[in-house]
């Protein structure tokens, strides 16, 4: 085993966890990042010299993060301050609009109002039938090391049981949302959240209707952005002894007799490694692109198994005829032809948008006036690694979204300045991807299952980040890093004849109280 320190290659939200817990348990901790930046998809995008949030937007399971702090001796006011949202999102088809919010009993009036009292007797039992499923897979699946389906009844427990054998892996979100709703516009709402790991709620398992609880659940604003949470991350790993270097893109990982010993940089300086965490998608190890030695840690994905991908404008606009909140969704009237567009590799003529309205708050309240932040997502295939589109097709595209919004009254002026994301650029960001923003869709009851684990093929080389267990998202990513940590600490202790005990939060070293900036 090498004597150098556990690097971790990667800032995103997994390896900044991974990153602080381990610097925590007192190891020697290194972050290499090709970035500039801590964050990895959780960024920033200067437009005009203005930070926009361009990659999540929504926080939610903050207790997660409030362990990952505790266990690093802080808490999160030190570092962020949170509000919670009141209204989770509007939603509008056309000129009809529904708004859902924290407050079960408010949503179940305003569907009621919406769509009529069956339609909100549906929604109470879908909200329990998803609580339900939450409830049974939180602490065994979730929260746990990856597992099997055997294993993950065993998890369960006799007790569990039941919830074991009514998971829902075996219908389509899509069917089973039909059993609650009969107006379809609200069939289309819950079927949104599929795409929350980037899949189609045609093809995934209806037992992520448990996404829906965990936004239900509550929904947190950070002041400042969504972007000065992994700077937060940054700043927590420091100050427990965690080191950084930017502009450090990893060309190789360096195996000896099937375990790691070091990294090489792209500039060709090697850094001996204890062990590695790794915060890229896995699909970036299978293919190669940390070297042919490492292609053998993670299996090769195939682009048939990507995640959605996505289009994303965001600008300082002027938007006007449309009473934004925060979270803002317009709908397509067809869901059925934009989910088979996609599949077929191609953008929906008419398009779903999701408008995240960053200068209002949930009520819609504005800060300042003029134009205001926006970041504006469309779900695309994920083709990045084919030929970028066209400066014509960007425009339809972009011309398709306007029509979108335009159909529920809104008018959008992106303004000289916006910045678009495409499939193609987040290739560029995140190799061997194809733009999959979410890692290998969910497609499928055993999809779940088939995702990398934390442990690979290669001793002292772990994963961690939204597209590894136990899900895509910021918490599950987090979640991620949490479980990386694990595995290796018990790795190394089992390898130890010493046997120290280091556990994630066996320091007293005070955080460090920094102003975030973006």
């Amino acid at each position: 085993m090498s004597d150098g320190p556990i690097v971790i290659i990667g800032a995103g939200v997994g390896g900044l966890v991974s990153a602080a817990l381990l610097a925590a348990a007192g190891c020697d901790v290194l972050v290499v990042e090709a970035g500039s930046a801590p964050g990895g998809k959780l960024r920033a995008v200067d437009v005009g010299g203005v930070a926009i949030d361009g990659g999540p937007t929504v926080f939610t399971m903050p207790d997660i993060f409030e362990g990952i702090f505790n266990a690093c001796g802080a808490t999160m006011a030190d570092h962020l301050t949170l509000r919670p949202a009141n209204r989770l999102a509007r939603h509008a088809w056309g000129t009809a609009r529904l708004d859902l919010f924290a407050d079960p009993a408010a949503s179940e009036e305003a569907i009621g109002d919406f769509a009529g009292a069956k339609e909100a007797r549906g929604y109470r039992i879908f909200r329990a039938e998803a609580k339900r499923l939450f409830d049974a897979l939180d602490r065994p699946f979730l929260r746990g090391v990856k597992t099997d389906p055997i294993t993950l009844g065993w998890r369960m427990g006799i007790k569990g049981f039941p919830d074991y054998l009514n998971l829902r892996a075996y219908t389509s979100m899509w069917r089973a949302l039909g059993a609650y709703f009969g107006d379809p516009r609200l069939r289309q709402l819950f079927g949104r959240y599929a795409t929350y790991c980037g899949s189609s709620p045609f093809a995934c398992p209806a037992t992520l209707m448990l996404i829906s609880h965990v936004e239900a659940n509550g929904v947190w604003l950070i002041e400042g952005g969504m972007h000065r949470l992994a700077r937060a991350l940054e700043s927590l790993g420091r100050s427990v002894g965690a080191r950084f270097r930017y502009h450090a893109r990893v060309r190789e990982i360096v195996v000896k007799r099937g375990q790691v010993a070091a990294i090489i940089l792209s500039t060709g300086e090697r850094l001996e490694a204890r062990a590695v965490v790794c915060n890229a998608d896995p699909a970036a190890l299978g293919a190669g692109a940390f070297g042919q030695a490492a292609r053998v840690a993670t299996p090769r994905i195939s682009p048939r198994r990507r995640s959605l991908s996505a289009m994303v404008w965001t600008a300082q606009a002027e938007a006007t005829g449309f009473p934004l909140v925060r979270h803002s969704v317009f709908f397509s009237n067809d869901y059925a032809a934009e989910f088979a567009a996609l599949a077929a590799g191609r953008l929906a003529q008419a398009p779903s948008v999701y408008l995240c309205a960053q200068d209002r708050d949930d009520d819609g309240a504005r800060r300042g006036d003029g134009r205001e932040r926006v970041q504006i997502i469309v779900n695309a295939p994920a083709t990045g690694d084919g030929a970028p589109p066209t400066p014509a097709e960007i425009d339809l595209c972009t011309q398709r979204m306007l029509d979108s919004v335009s159909r529920a009254g809104l008018s959008l002026d992106l303004g000289a300045s916006a910045v678009l994301t495409t499939p193609n650029d987040f290739e560029a960001l995140f190799p061997s991807t194809g733009g999959a923003l979410y890692g290998p869709a969910s497609h499928g009851w055993a999809a779940s299952f088939r995702r990398q684990g934390s442990r690979t093929a290669i001793l002292g080389l772990y994963c961690a980040g939204g597209s590894t267990h136990p899900g895509a998202g910021v918490p599950m990513a987090a979640l991620s890093g949490q479980l990386a940590v694990e595995c290796l600490l018990r790795d190394r202790a089992s390898m130890s004849r010493s046997r120290r005990t280091v556990m994630p939060g066996g320091t007293s070293t005070q955080p460090a109280r920094t102003v975030v900036t973006g």
